[in-house]
């Protein structure tokens, strides 16, 4: 406790640190504040059906994902997840169309294209999903809808006011990105989560005392040690790395040696991080898309793929999982490039030949790498089925693993990692070192 109260007294000190924790919180009060604003028309004490919907199943992980925005009938009910699924095509284009591919090797003005195409497709998304949201309203919350409203209007009105809504949400994020702490889209979507947390542990606690067969106090606690494991496991996975070594060649410029030391490439084993997981689930959401404009029966099909627990589900959300990661490692981790890059700089890996040999080795280790962390990621995304086979409440059983707990920890590591960055700059410790500041006699300012 000693060393927390150093490290924000430390985090305090930095000015400059100071002022992006205070914007961040001041964006996130800003978008938990929106998800209770109710659009207009509508009665927010006349949702229980709504409310019904969202309690069980993978509606319930829509509703986790907007912090409960989607049940409360809001203004930020679509919250972010169109975006991702815009950021999944514009991913999938730039492997698969040349035009996208040539914008991405433009550097920061392709990016900036890209971002402005991702945007349009959001749109486009949008336009389709309020629609869908607001039929599957007007199904479900026939009551909560003010009499005498004009349908078309309450249609057109309520589609513009959503996609404002997730435009909105989006450039929230992209402030905390840029003036803030972590990445901001990431940032909301773990606002969200956590939100869900306080009223999912006081129902499990409740179901373990009150119910005779639940088990009671003995089995609460060995949930808290589960739950406990599979956070270390999950922290041990996303900080996971595989050291190769290179040698760089002696050069003699002037009087002066460049070279000849040997320093090693940090290769993460899961260096994808949690974009994968959030967008399998993204995908995972379609059916439920299908559904809200059904206006006939639900084939079993998509009442499979809508419920959580069923093997068919977690099969397909875990295969998704494992093919974003090696999508996204391929990203992240060019093989080719690398290789260029150390040819360049006159570096090689000992006993690889430089160029074709050595982007083939690294393209071996990142695979070999790749695999077990990918199976293992996938392996705790689907735990929140087997903890519902024991009884534990469907929305705690979401952080028993799953695609909360993995955006949990993989968020907190990564915003904590920047702080322990503007930390060093400053010349004060983080959390993970010893409590005292390096060089204390350096001032933070």
């Amino acid at each position: 406790m000693k060393k927390l109260i150093e490290y924000l007294k430390n985090c305090w000190k930095v000015e400059d640190l100071r002022q992006r924790i205070l914007i961040t919180l001041l964006f996130v009060a800003i978008y938990r504040f929106g998800s209770f604003v109710v659009l207009p028309g509508i009665n927010p004490n006349a949702l229980e059906k709504l409310h019904s919907q969202t309690s069980g199943g993978l509606m319930s992980l829509l509703d986790m994902f907007s912090g409960g925005a989607f049940s409360n009938a809001s203004i930020f009910a679509l919250g972010i997840m169109p975006y991702i699924s815009a950021s999944i095509v514009m991913q999938l284009l730039a492997v698969a169309v040349p035009y996208f591919q040539k914008m991405q090797r433009e550097g920061e003005s392709g990016r900036k294209k890209i971002n402005w195409y991702t945007r349009i497709l959001t749109l486009f998304i949008l336009l389709f999903q309020a629609p869908a949201y607001l039929l599957n309203l007007s199904t479900q919350a026939q009551g909560a809808i003010a009499s005498g409203i004009d349908m078309f209007w309450f249609m057109v009105i309520g589609t513009i006011i959503l996609a404002a809504g997730s435009m909105f949400i989006l450039w929230l994020g992209e402030r905390i990105t840029d003036r803030g702490i972590g990445n901001g889209i990431s940032m909301i979507i773990m606002v969200g989560i956590i939100a869900r947390l306080p009223q999912a542990f006081i129902q499990e606690v409740t179901s373990r005392f009150t119910a005779i067969s639940a088990g009671g106090l003995v089995m609460f606690i060995i949930e808290i040690i589960v739950l406990y494991a599979v956070v270390c496991a999950a922290i041990l996975l996303t900080q996971g790395v595989r050291k190769i070594p290179v040698q760089y060649a002696k050069r003699v410029v002037g009087n002066k040696q460049y070279g000849g030391a040997r320093q090693y490439i940090p290769l993460k084993i899961f260096a994808a991080n949690v974009m994968p997981i959030i967008f399998a689930q993204a995908l995972m959401f379609i059916p439920i898309v299908l559904v809200q404009i059904s206006t006939g029966s639900t084939s079993p099909i998509l009442q499979t793929l809508m419920d959580h627990t069923s093997l068919i589900y977690n099969v397909i959300f875990a295969l998704l999982i494992i093919v974003f990661t090696y999508f996204y490692t391929a990203i992240t981790l060019n093989h080719t490039q690398m290789a260029e890059d150390m040819k360049r700089n006159n570096g090689f890996i000992p006993g690889i030949k430089p160029g074709k040999d050595t982007a083939d080795y690294l393209d071996t280790i990142i695979s070999r790498i790749t695999f077990p962390g990918s199976l293992f990621i996938a392996f705790i995304a689907i735990m929140p089925a087997f903890a519902g086979l024991l009884d534990v409440q469907q929305a705690f059983a979401q952080f028993f693993g799953g695609t909360s707990l993995l955006i949990l920890v993989g968020v907190v590591i990564d915003t904590l990692q920047q702080i322990e960055s503007y930390l060093m700059m400053r010349h004060y410790d983080g959390l993970l070192n010893s409590g005292r500041t390096r060089n204390a006699g350096v001032s933070a300012y």
